[in-house]
């Protein structure tokens, strides 16, 4: 891959662009020596960024219903209803 200063690549850009588009070579800009960004052409393929979920398919199985609860409604009503212990204040 081609480098060139941020600098140089101002004042050659269209010169720049053109000879990315072909050659298929990309450039990689740089500033004060670091990399900044790169020009490569259209034409070249990039790796597509694949979901999460996409990454975790077929890695697990569900066994059951992942919806259905372990509580009945009379459990759920009861829990619901149940009083909350209280905290004693601290005095600061």
């Amino acid at each position: 891959m081609k480098t060139m200063a941020a600098g140089e690549f101002k004042a050659k850009c269209l010169a720049v662009l053109d000879e990315v588009k072909t050659t298929g070579e990309a450039v990689l800009i740089t500033k004060r020596g670091k990399p900044v960004a790169r020009v490569t052409s259209l034409g070249e393929s990039r790796p597509e960024k694949k979901s999460v979920f996409g990454r975790l398919k077929k890695m697990g199985t569900i066994h059951g219903d992942p919806i259905a609860s372990e509580f009945s409604d009379a459990e759920w009503e009861r829990i619901a209803n149940e009083p909350w212990p209280q905290r004693k204040k601290r005095h600061r």
